[in-house]
């Protein structure tokens, strides 16, 4: 029988990785990404970040021409195509659908007055209950600027994408988009289901930069004869499946139900939910969007929390208390120390402003140290504790707008190598956490099996995924977990 693959893309902002999947048996053959070292963000000024969308394409195709040689496939042997992508971010194109600008990506910020003028302008009760989110630094907001900053440039665009977008574009020669990828831009009325058309009037976007909807899991559009001939790919093969990186994340760890958490623990952290109801948070200390599997007849929204200071606490703590050993082994030495730190506390706010805090930057602090009684291994668990009650913290939110957080779906990978994080996670939470082997163009590879019916579902294409761990809470230590976590947030209060 011949061999039947999948194709998935990661766009990320450091580099573009591509990846090939055998719809049979669920494996993937081969992987590769570049550039090798991170891609380059320009910052014309403090705040800003862009990048070249010429750039996404030519690693995009620099990926897929090492995983074709590595793995020996043919272009007739990819059945789909799938697409995750850096979210929040803007490319505008002209009528030659031709980049008339570098991309504004999503750790640019300086969109951030235009939607606190909406905000502002437009009341908290209309954009909460219609947008689940202030419009913020968001890509409606990058659009603004872009219309008032360099108007002769917007008066010649005639669409406007998220990066997804672009790659599917370039793939196709078609410009369309997602109900998920409207949403993270603050272009989707989840009340009205349609585009935000108070919004969009309130800036005065004309309705046409919008490209066409297209279902999440669907034949979008086919790859062109030129890409093909470009890409190395058969023209005709279909594009089925689109995903912003966080909900592409949660996918490729069939997280897709009510109460089912992904999370990520990298330099800063990432809890990412699944809601079965519109809701919001008044205070915007967490994000909601279209999950990817949303529909107006099934409602599931994606409750996005980002931490600035998790792994990279944990790197400053090696690099300056312990140096001179492994991360295993500094995880060994902060096991010796009871649950609690013996009443260290370390808040690990130190990465910038936190949107869990309501924007406040308030530092990294370490609270309650004895010089008679402390030492290195008692400020190595405190910072490992800091993370996880963070996360905690943040969880609470989602469980106030309805969330019933029982299962935690994790990579093997950053804060989730370490027993310590996870078996605190777990007590504090009282959540599983089960541990993956599976990364986001494998998860778009197998999401376009699922936009091309070669899976049923969800639970068809990822009933091959190697669950590698499991880790139940710790009934027996709950009332310490519980207790240190609850004294934490009395530093917390004191500290905000």
């Amino acid at each position: 029988m011949a061999n039947r693959y999948l194709l998935g893309f990661d766009v990320g902002s450091s580099s573009v990785k591509a990846s090939l999947v055998n719809a049979d048996n669920g494996k993937c053959v081969a992987s590769a990404f570049f550039p090798e070292k991170e891609a380059p963000i320009t910052a014309v000024k403090a705040g800003w970040a862009e990048q070249d969308p010429q750039m996404w394409w030519n690693n995009a195709k620099l990926s897929l021409q090492k995983i074709m040689k590595e793995s020996g496939a043919t272009a007739e042997e990819i059945k789909a195509v799938g697409i995750s992508y850096q979210m929040h971010g803007l490319v505008c194109v002209d009528k030659n659908l031709k980049a008339l600008r570098p991309a504004i990506i999503w750790c640019d910020s300086r969109a951030v007055p235009y939607g606190e003028k909406a905000f502002n302008d437009l009341g908290a009760d209309q954009c909460l209950t219609h947008l689940l989110n202030s419009p913020g630094n968001f890509t409606a907001a990058k659009l603004a600027w872009v219309k008032e900053n360099e108007p002769e440039l917007y008066s010649q665009i005639y669409k406007i994408m998220l990066p997804g977008d672009y790659i599917a574009m370039r793939l196709s020669g078609t410009v369309n988009t997602t109900v998920s990828g409207l949403s993270e831009g603050m272009f989707w009325d989840f009340k009205n289901n349609q585009v935000a058309d108070f919004l969009m009037k309130y800036y005065g976007f004309d309705s046409s930069l919008i490209a066409d909807i297209v279902p999440t899991f669907a034949e979008q559009s086919v790859v062109s004869a030129e890409a093909a001939a470009e890409m190395g790919l058969k023209a005709g093969t279909p594009i089925t499946y689109r995903g912003g990186d966080q909900p592409n994340n949660a996918l490729s760890l069939n997280v897709m139900n009510p109460g089912e958490i992904a999370a990520t623990g990298g330099t800063s952290g990432v809890v990412y939910g699944v809601l079965g109801e519109v809701n919001y948070d008044k205070q915007s200390r967490v994000n909601t969007f279209a999950h990817v599997n949303h529909t107006v007849d099934q409602t599931r929204l994606g409750v996005l929390l980002c931490i600035n200071g998790t792994g990279i606490l944990n790197a400053w703590t090696h690099r300056n208390i312990t140096p001179d050993v492994s991360y295993a082994d500094m995880n060994d030495l902060a096991a010796t120390v009871p649950i609690g730190s013996e009443g260290v506390t370390i808040i690990p706010f130190g990465n910038g402003a936190e949107r869990v805090l309501e924007n406040k930057e308030i530092g990294c602090s370490i609270n309650g140290l004895n010089f008679n009684k402390h030492n290195k291994a008692h400020l190595v668990r405190a910072a490992q504790e800091g993370i996880v009650f963070s996360f905690c913290y943040g969880m609470e939110i989602m469980q106030q707008m309805g969330m019933d957080i029982k299962n935690i779906h994790a990579g093997k990978a950053n804060m989730f190598l370490s027993p310590l994080f996870r078996d605190t996670l777990a007590g504090v939470s009282g959540a599983t956490i089960e541990l993956y082997d599976t990364d986001g163009s494998v998860g778009a590879a197998k999401g376009a099996g699922i936009g091309a019916g070669i899976y049923k579902d969800n639970n068809e294409a990822f009933a091959t995924l190697d669950k590698l761990q499991v880790i139940e809470p710790d009934t027996k230590h709950r009332d310490e977990y519980q207790s240190a976590y609850a004294a934490w947030k009395e530093t917390l209060k004191k500290n905000l």
